[in-house]
């Protein structure tokens, strides 16, 4: 198969049925005939978007969409795809501290996240879940990151990210950091309710923001 555009389509769809052995040979596939590792991300979280899809017309199971996510560190665990994140590790693109908020054990999406951001060159610091208003604001005051991203999947957390902006106000660190939220239920009104600076649902559109913000911030390209 010499069509990456081809490829692409199919691991969509396999990624779509949950088949993890076409989804990692199809990728292979990719990645060895130039593929770029951020776009075979993005074509297997489009394929994700498509399982979420069915999770909500309740076509699919809540364990469909976890076997989604592991599909997805499949990928990135492929030896190519190491190479890459080696490679990128030291661009000095950005740092970002990441978390799933306190509360919250969910960490598929904050691990996509992490997965697109290290493609892109930004280096993360990862607090796992469950993380408190205190743990992110030492986290901050001792990595001194450009972003900080919290993820929820729970729509009950929203006040927990409210409270930890507020955290940020009161220490007097607000405006050192940009903060993004993330989750499945954010939309704008939540994301100005809580204070953040901007909010995603998917980890693609996230990265974006990011990139978008560090090249407003240094002037690179």
């Amino acid at each position: 198969m010499d069509n990456l555009a081809e490829l692409k389509k199919l691991i969509v769809k396999y990624v779509e049925q949950l088949d993890e052995e076409k989804v990692v040979n199809l990728a292979n596939e990719a990645l060895n005939r130039g593929i770029d590792p951020v776009t075979l991300l993005e074509t297997v979280n489009d394929g994700m978007e498509k399982v979420g899809k069915l999770y909500e017309s309740k076509d699919y199971y809540i364990a469909d969409l976890i076997f989604s996510g592991l599909i997805f560190r499949k990928i990135l665990e492929l030896d190519k795809m190491k190479e890459y994140f080696l490679q990128n590790k030291h661009k000095g693109l950005g740092k970002v501290v990441l978390g799933t908020v306190e509360g919250d054990i969910h960490d598929i999406g904050k691990d996509i996240f992490k997965g697109m951001l290290e493609a892109n060159g930004f280096e993360v610091i990862d607090l796992g879940v469950d993380v408190s208003k205190e743990k992110f604001i030492e986290a901050v005051r001792k990595n001194k990151p450009d972003i900080l991203a919290m993820s929820a999947a729970l729509t009950n957390t929203i006040d927990t990210m409210r409270n930890i902006v507020k955290a940020f106000s009161k220490a007097g660190i607000r405006d050192k950091v940009k903060i993004i939220v993330g989750a499945n239920h954010m939309n704008s009104d939540i994301s100005r309710y809580i204070g953040a600076d901007g909010f995603s649902k998917k980890a693609s559109t996230g990265t974006k923001i990011c990139l978008r913000w560090m090249k407003e911030k240094t002037g690179r390209e």
